[in-house]
């Protein structure tokens, strides 16, 4: 079976589990998550959240920019050109 396959076939209660592992960096039973399966469980709840036509407020990485131009470090509305990336941890 290939990782396709594999996350095709995620239902609600795995993707619940993939997120929240993700969120605290760690599996339920306590083991940290290596930076490969925080990669590849990522690359799979985004997959589900597009499937699944998940609300993009609703998504993991999700930023609110109307929240983010309000704070006083934010970049101004004139940087069109600067690429936001979030790194996982």
């Amino acid at each position: 079976m290939t990782f396709e396959e594999i996350i095709q076939k995620i239902d609600p209660q795995v993707y619940k589990s993939l997120r929240m592992a993700i969120e605290l960096g760690k599996w339920p039973d306590g083991r940290v998550l290596s930076r490969e399966q925080k990669e590849i469980s990522m690359q799979a709840v985004i997959y589900y959240e597009n499937k699944a036509d998940i609300a993009e407020s609703d998504r993991i990485g999700f930023i609110d920019r109307a929240k983010v131009e309000a704070t006083p470090c934010a970049s101004s509305s004139s940087d069109t050109n600067q690429i936001d990336v979030i790194k996982v941890s």
